[in-house]
């Protein structure tokens, strides 16, 4: 199979396959990305053509849909008959359809699989995968995305998209809510972290006040998930909430949160939620550590 795109997600990505014992060509426009993989059994390709020429799956980790759609044009005349081309990138749902038109076309297979969890689901392999596919192609695959995760199947093409976006949906709007919790305890004269430990185990219990909660309190924005990753994100959710001509008051609030701090900290962890809030919030600030920010 071949992997392109050695990036922050990638990388561990295309490890967890090696450990699985996959013969893995992997690629990425920096080849020196490309090259750290070789130490572990990785084939480096130096061309995208010769990294898919031969690949029966070829599996995109990438930035946003038009880099995808970019390797996909440049690839296709390489690709080998009846190649199933799974995408785990997070794109526009309109783009994933564009994409297995395009492969369809071709006679090849295309599966939108986007994840959550973050480098550390990938350094670990417990990566959420879903997956947009024919009941067919996700029998081939399955296997290969189990190797980085917890495949599911949640409907046709294009619907892994719909729900990474759902995924995304409620992280932003957690991240946002625990912000204003913790800091409306301390504003209020409670021991935050101390709140945040009585209701944990409660009906306001998440994965986020678990993790990003700790690390709003230590003022730990070192970044997992980008604050401009996380902009992208809400963009496509309100683009596709556009397409389905639903409204979604609390997600347009959460964007413009976001956007509040692009400028400043577009970098960040997707905690730095908490940043955007206290600017709302003159004088008032969780802790009293300094932020960390790289």
């Amino acid at each position: 199979m071949a992997f392109l795109g050695i990036g922050l997600m990638g990388d561990p990505m295309a490890r967890r396959l090696l450990q699985a014992g996959y013969f893995v060509t992997v690629w990425n426009r920096t080849l020196s990305k490309a090259h750290v993989l070789k130490t572990v059994g990785a084939r480096v390709a130096t061309t995208l053509p010769e990294a898919v020429f031969d690949a029966d799956i070829v599996i995109s980790m990438l930035e946003a849909g038009p880099v995808v759609a970019q390797l996909i044009a440049d690839a296709l005349p390489a690709l080998k008959a009846n190649a199933i081309w799974v995408d785990m990138s997070s794109t526009q749902q309109a783009e994933a359809l564009q994409f297995h038109v395009r492969l369809s076309n071709a006679g090849h297979g295309f599966i939108d699989a986007p994840v959550s969890g973050g480098v550390g689901g990938a350094q670990a392999g417990t990566l959420a995968i879903m997956a947009g596919a024919s009941a067919k192609d996700y029998a081939r695959v399955e296997p290969i995305l189990s190797a980085m995760g917890r495949p599911t199947l949640v409907g046709p093409a294009g619907s892994g998209q719909v729900a990474k976006l759902c995924n995304q949906l409620i992280v932003g709007g957690t991240l946002n809510i625990v912000a204003e919790a913790l800091l409306l305890a301390q504003a209020a004269g409670a021991d935050a972290a101390a709140v945040r430990a009585a209701i944990r185990g409660g009906f306001a219990e998440s994965k986020i006040l678990d993790v990003h909660g700790q690390r709003m309190l230590e003022r730990n924005f070192v970044a997992g998930g980008q604050v401009k990753s996380q902009i992208k994100d809400m963009h496509n959710i309100l683009a596709a909430a556009e397409a389905a001509h639903v409204t979604l008051p609390v997600t347009q609030l959460v964007t413009q949160r976001y956007e509040s701090i692009a400028g400043t900290y577009p970098t960040a962890d997707h905690a730095a939620a908490l940043l955007a809030l206290e600017a709302l919030n003159p004088g008032r600030r969780l802790g009293d550590g300094p932020d960390q920010l790289s």
